[in-house]
This record gives C-alpha cells, structure tokens and sequence, in this order.
C-alpha cells in the first residue's frame, strides 16, 4: 500500500515527529510504501474561496501556484493519508490547516447530488499530540476531523491523541505501541 503521512508540525523532531516515526516505521516494517511530507517547509498558501478549483473536477487544479497542488496530487496518488499535527489552540496547526483549507479543490458538490471528491474510497488516519489531556481540549480538532473524512468520501482508519507532551523523551513504550496499533489500523 502507498501511505502519504503528513507532518503538520514546525518541528522535525519533537513530539509529533517522533510518534509519526514509529507508525511509518510499524508501515515499512510490515512492507507498505511510505511517503513523509514535511509541511513546513512547503509554501502553502490559503485558500482565496474563488471556487475555480471545481471548474475541471477530474484534476487538482488551483489559481494559485504554489506547493499545495502537489501535496493533493500525492494525497489524490495514495491510497492512505494519515494527516499529523500537534494540537494548537483546539485545532490544527496552520501548517496543516492550511493545507487542509486548500483541499476544498479536491470535491464538487458537497451536501448536493452529484457529490464527487478525489480523495473517495481512500483511507485516512489523524495522529495529534499535546499538552493537556483529550476532553475539553482535542475535540473540536478530531469532530473538524470526522468532518473532513465525510467531504473527501474516504474513510477513517484510525484517530490517535497522545496527551501529555512535554519532550519526545518523555514518550512511552505505551505511545510507542499506541503509534503502532494506528499503523495497523490503516492497513488493515
């Protein structure tokens, strides 16, 4: 299977990197293809709402050229996409918000007959770390998730929210086996 995983994260290796290792390790281990995109170091810029993304529904296209058109182009080419970030502010990093604002051009006619995505059939997973514990804290993100699966039409293999993050040296064997339980999820 080939698995785009995303990195939301500024950091290359702090909390979110580290237990997005272990599932892409888990993935390779077990012999699928991964594919790491490291978001910030891409220019990706907001999404304008001018709606020309939907004139050719069959393609990724966009008025603005920068590196979203191929970061959708690889999501749209894989067959999983496990989207990665560390929770800010009840949601998503802008790394990965930003991203995920542009992938507005992957569906036509959302709550309308005829709804459509490039992205449907496709397995999907959401790994998030952070401070504080899930409840009154990392709903809104996984609710905004769910969300986010039902628009592409794909389907979600797999959710992970590793709490209390401080360092990646203070990561568990239980985090550790936790990362490799949402590999295995996405496969199978």
């Amino acid at each position: 299977m080939n698995i785009t995983t995303l990195l939301g994260s500024a950091k290359k290796k702090g909390n979110t990197a580290t237990v997005l290792g272990w599932v892409e390790q888990e993935l390779e281990t077990t012999g699928h293809d991964v594919h790491r995109i490291y978001l910030n170091n891409l220019s990706i810029h907001g999404c304008l709402g001018c709606g020309q993304c939907k004139e050719d529904p069959g393609s990724v296209s966009c008025v603005q050229k920068d590196d979203a058109i191929g970061v959708l182009e690889h999501m749209v080419s894989s067959d999983a996409v496990l989207f990665a970030s560390p929770l800010y502010f009840w949601g998503f990093s802008a790394q990965l918000k930003a991203l995920i604002d542009r992938s507005y051009a992957l569906t036509v006619n959302y709550h309308r007959p005829g709804h459509a995505s490039l992205m449907a059939g496709k397995r999907v997973g959401l790994l998030a770390t952070g401070v504080g514990h899930y409840e009154n804290n990392a709903e809104g993100m996984f609710a905004a998730f769910d969300r986010l699966t039902g628009f592409y039409l794909a389907h979600n293999r797999g959710e992970l929210y590793v709490g209390g993050c401080i360092q990646p040296s203070g990561l568990t064997d239980r985090v550790r086996e936790q990362a490799r339980e949402l590999a295995r999820s996405m496969v199978k």
